[in-house]
């Protein structure tokens, strides 16, 4: 096959008879045809394929546009993957599609022979490029055969299990020993490359599980034996400088570790359960910048006024939502904005989750007395345009960042309320006048993060007449400046959702939106503010100002195939039904 291989290459002038020379020259040290045309650079790992293909008489395929399905994949055992470098490519119910490395390994071809005779399929064979075969079995390897490997390697000293009565010392041992570190090492190191946020290694019954939070969602990534569970806890414990032997009241600390050229900090925090603790540690990409409020899914109408808003020399900016909806994300995009070199900027943070050049940024301590309202005292003396506090927890912060925005200061910060329209009620229940609210308050934002769709298998999704006719009800207050050219509310809705494919893990999901309200603190709404924020009067100023809630904002994305109704009725506390 070499033989050939370099004839046709020669016939197409892609070698020469000094280049000729050349290969057969790396050949003779010991290189493969392959390394010395791809790893020489005289021909494209993919041309090389595409010859390969030609002289074996085999089907070329670009894996780089397929996307195989999770059960395609697993019809090949990983090991007989890994060891003979075979991908399984497609799969109709009897013919089994195999993407081969080296199409001259007759033991790689023999051992599928043997597995499809026992299945009575057949096997079709196909080549594909080197690197996009390696890319694959790499993905296929995943978190659990890693950690298994560690697991076998450390399995006679697991399983006599570490009783209390050993004493630390017997820890400290055990966790020092290279498989725990690669274990929790390998947990990290996959979180990060599948974008998780959150890291949850917790005790259940008899095992130990490892979940990961994607786009929102916990999902189950490994299950491991109870009997690693103080090893691993106790080896995280140790890289954040936390005591391994107390075990009875919760701890917080801090990992940094470095990950493809990216530094990433994760924040530990441990709990005692029972006869056990369980690990939550949040991860931070600190190389990260912040991204822009038009990248994090806001409309332009949105974006205009905020940036109006944002003119303004002083007043209060506030954005609410539940935990992990991106409000810190949200100020640090407008932050980005502001950031120039005759603004001062300074924020308190908890903990700093990007880093921007030119802000000054300062992380509490509320255990060491520096807290949000310490904090912002010590910020009102450094000069300061523009302030962010990273959440108003209580009336003295309440009442500072009010006193703030009073003297001149641009001050942005979070709430936790349900929607816009409870900033004020939650505020005034801190003990703040409404008087004061009037006079300072510029802007009120409201938000959810919503899975997006999978652009690899998306596709339009069957919704009944009765759920359509009750949307479009639903979208008949929403203003017409919202909707994209050519959008008529009269005609049959078009809806989207994933299948599931391995690019998202088969969840139909890849990456998040944000769902946003927005409240201008007008003349009109300061007036209300006045007279106690009735309700009714604030959401018929909300209606003046043409604004749209969260669940129509949900719902002009799931029309813009961006997510899914069920994302929409998820995030609005509504379930399909009550619509």
């Amino acid at each position: 096959m070499n033989e050939q291989i370099l004839a046709i290459l020669k016939k197409k002038n892609t070698l020469n008879d000094k280049s000729l020379r050349a290969v057969q020259g790396l050949m003779k040290r010991g290189k493969s045809l392959q390394q010395a045309l791809v790893g020489g650079k005289y021909i494209s790992d993919q041309d090389y394929a595409k010859i390969v293909a030609e002289v074996m008489g085999l089907p070329f395929v670009d894996l780089t546009e397929r996307v195989i399905p999770k059960e395609t994949l697993d019809l090949i055992p990983p090991n007989t993957m890994q060891t003979y470098k075979v991908v399984p490519t497609g799969f109709d119910g009897k013919t089994l599609e195999v993407a081969l490395m080296d199409p001259q390994d007759f033991h790689a071809t023999e051992a599928l022979e043997f597995m499809a005779a026992d299945k009575r399929w057949v096997i079709k064979y196909v080549i594909a490029p080197s690197l996009q075969i390696s890319s694959l079995l790499k993905k296929v390897q995943g978190l659990g055969t890693e950690v298994a490997t560690a697991l076998a390697q450390a399995k006679g000293k697991f399983e006599k299990r570490i009783e209390k009565s050993e004493g630390v010392e017997k820890l400290e041992e055990i966790i020092k020993g290279a498989p725990v570190s690669r274990m929790v090492s390998v947990i990290m190191r996959h979180a990060v490359e599948g974008g998780a946020s959150d890291i949850h290694i917790e005790p259940i019954g008899d095992e130990s599980r490892v979940r990961y939070r994607i786009d929102g969602v916990l999902r189950t990534s490994l299950i491991l034996p109870i009997y690693v569970h103080p090893a691993i806890i106790s080896r995280i414990k140790v890289l954040a400088n936390l005591k391994i032997d107390e075990t009875r009241v919760p701890q917080d600390g801090r990992i940094t570790q470095k990950f493809g050229g990216r530094k990433i900090d994760f924040r530990i925090s441990t709990l005692p359960v029972v006869d056990n603790e369980k690990v939550a540690m949040r991860i931070l990409d600190t190389s990260a910048s912040a991204p822009t409020l038009a990248t994090l899914g806001f409309r332009k109408e949105h974006i205009a006024i905020m940036e109006e808003e944002m003119r303004k020399p002083f007043g209060m900016f506030l954005v609410t939502g539940p935990t992990g909806s991106g409000k810190s994300t949200t100020l640090f995009a407008t932050l980005t904005s502001l950031n120039s070199e005759g603004v001062n900027i300074s924020t308190l943070e908890d903990p700093v989750e990007y880093y921007i050049k030119g802000i000054n940024q300062s992380q509490v301590r509320p255990e060491i007395g520096y807290t949000f309202a310490t904090g912002l005292r010590a910020l009102l003396r450094q000069d300061p345009n523009v302030i962010m506090v990273g959440e108003i927890r209580d009336q003295e912060t309440a009442e500072l960042s009010i006193h703030a925005s009073l003297t001149g200061h641009l001050v942005f910060s979070t709430l936790h309320t349900n929607d816009v329209f409870g900033i004020v009620p939650r505020l005034t229940d801190m003990g703040v006048e409404p008087y004061l609210l009037s006079a300072t308050l510029n802007l009120g934002i409201a938000q959810r993060l919503a899975r997006k769709i999978c652009q690899h298998c998306k596709e339009p999704l069957e919704v009944e007449i009765k759920v359509q006719e009750k949307i479009r009800e639903e979208m008949e207050d929403i203003p017409k400046r919202f909707f994209v050219e050519g959008f008529e509310l009269d005609k049959p809705l078009t809806f989207y959702h994933g299948k599931g494919c391995a690019r998202c893990g088969d969840t139909g999901y890849s990456g998040r939106t944000v769902l946003v309200e927005l409240y201008q603190y007008t003349s009109q709404a300061k007036k209300i503010m006045e007279k106690g924020f009735p309700p009714e009067q604030a959401r018929a100023e909300f209606k003046r100002q043409n604004g749209i809630t969260l669940r129509e904002d949900g719902f002009l994305k799931a029309v813009d195939g961006i997510t899914t109704l069920e994302e929409v009725f998820r995030l609005s506390q509504k379930t399909q039904e009550d619509t």
